[in-house]
């Protein structure tokens, strides 16, 4: 007798050893817009510290206007969470490549706009209304960003050089740093009066039309669309990773956190020190310089942190990177207060090269085996965009602290960041360890295996 049941539907996606055809192109598309994403966003995080005090908050004391203006930078960072929430229910709903192509466009439309803006001498109170507007809208769609980015890598990637590749991705956040502060440190030079901080936002729909070319030519990840084709594409992601793998989502955001909000007192609340003339001798060019300098190293730090990681474990790495940031926040200010061009370059390049971008290197991969595929846009982005509110606010929080402490306040403040970064790599599981990287050895080789869920699929 002909059973009249449907058959039962395939098994879930199971990582490729090999990794899709197009994976190198996958990379590098996506790096491209995290390139151009970075750009936008981090470009406001500078010309809030060197130019916005004054250009939108002209009528308040040094201090205060510095206040204001952080604490439209970190508008933008709360705004994210929100992105990330959306871009996550779509990216496990509806596919990561249409969320990809979105969040770059609506960013490079915010971008250009802030370098169109009226400034509080041209329309008074509606200079800094507008420029909260877009930077809302702006980390709205850097939000969405992240996520949708590192999954497709990581879903196009050798099973065994995930870390690599989502490190090739994550290497964009650096080019991108780069590129922003180049602009700035040679409109500083060249350009007079308001010139100086909007040609580096006008400059960005170059870039925006680049990127918007090389995402449409992506093709969708492999997991996604063998997901979809299953019928297990998750109803409600959101609600699902939140009730069933909350756990992961805190770990996540704790290790997050120590990377962003750690880059928010090295590098942002520091650029701003320098630039007020506390530390002595230190003429604004030569933090940008040291600055631009590091980002520079960055990007082969970050991919070199996440290749290590597909050989020695996703722990390891983050252990070291905490321990780094937990140890470098007195020495730190002390060697930025000798007011020396070395010293300062030195501390830029310790802080970005190893604080931040061994833990930037390792969270593509780690934080995407955390989960499984058919939430993990939504697990992924919901941690590291809630981390995003931390860091948002961390630069006012320092020139607070600073106000009442000195140097010492801020200090402890990324140090604390460090010690947070150590406890949650030691209550996070290893998802990479000795038998995964064997196991992914022996699928490589074509020695008969089966392949685990645990490995880069994700679980409770």
């Amino acid at each position: 007798m002909v059973s009249s049941m449907p058959p039962p539907p395939p098994p879930p996606a199971r990582p490729r050893a090999e990794g899709s055809p197009e994976r190198r192109r996958v990379a590098v598309g996506c790096g491209v817009g995290a390139v151009i994403e970075t750009y936008d966003f981090i470009g406001f995080g500078t010309a809030a510290a060197l130019y916005f005090g004054d250009v939108f908050f002209p009528g308040s004391e040094p201090l205060a206007a510095l206040l204001l203006s952080f604490a439209t930078l970190g508008i933008g960072f709360a705004a994210r969470p929100l992105g990330g929430i959306i871009a996550g229910h779509l990216g496990d709903r509806i596919g990561r490549k249409p969320v990809l192509v979105g969040s770059l466009l609506i960013m490079g439309v915010a971008t250009v706009l802030i370098g169109c803006l009226p400034t509080y001498q041209m329309v008074g109170l509606w200079a800094p209304v507008l420029l909260v507007i877009v930077r809302v809208v702006q980390g709205l769609a850097f939000g969405a960003e992240w996520g949708g980015a590192i999954l497709m890598t990581f879903e196009h990637a050798p099973w065994r050089k995930r870390g690599l590749y989502t490190g090739i991705t994550q290497a964009g956040f650096p080019v991108g740093l780069l590129l922003s502060n180049l602009a700035f440190l040679v409109s500083t030079r060249t350009l007079d009066g308001s010139w100086a901080w909007r040609v580096p936002f006008l400059l960005s729909a170059v870039l925006i039309a680049v990127g918007i070319a090389i995402r449409l030519k992506i093709d969708e990840s492999p997991e996604f669309e063998e997901l979809k084709e299953s019928g297990q594409v998750a109803r409600n992601p959101l609600l699902e990773v939140v009730r069933e793998d909350w756990r992961n989502v805190v770990r996540a955001f704790c290790l997050r956190t120590t990377e962003t909000a750690g880059y928010a007192v090295s590098v942002t609340f520091v650029l701003s020190y320098l630039d007020d003339g506390t530390a002595p001798d230190v003429p604004g060019t030569v933090s940008l310089t040291a600055l631009v300098t590091a980002a520079a190293l960055g990007i082969l730090a970050t991919t070199g942190w996440g290749a290590l990681s597909d050989r020695v474990g996703r722990r390891p790495v983050y252990l070291l990177g905490s321990a780094v940031t937990l140890l470098w926040g007195v020495p730190m200010f002390l060697l930025v207060g000798t007011g020396s061009a070395v010293l300062v370059l030195l501390t830029f390049v310790v802080s970005y090269c190893v604080c931040q971008n061994a833990l930037a290197g390792v969270q593509g991969a780690w934080f995407s085996e955390l989960f499984a595929t058919k939430t993990r846009t939504a697990g992924t982005s919901l941690a590291y965009q809630l981390s995003a509110v931390v860091s948002g606010f961390t630069p006012m929080i320092a020139t607070a602290l600073y106000s009442a402490t000195g140097w010492a306040g801020p200090a402890v403040l990324f140090s604390a960041y460090g010690l947070l970064g150590l406890l949650a790599t030691l209550t996070t599981r290893e998802t990479w360890g000795p038998a995964d990287r064997a196991q992914a050895g022996r699928a490589a080789s074509g020695t008969p295996a089966t392949v685990a869920a645990s490995a880069g699929t994700g679980g409770g």
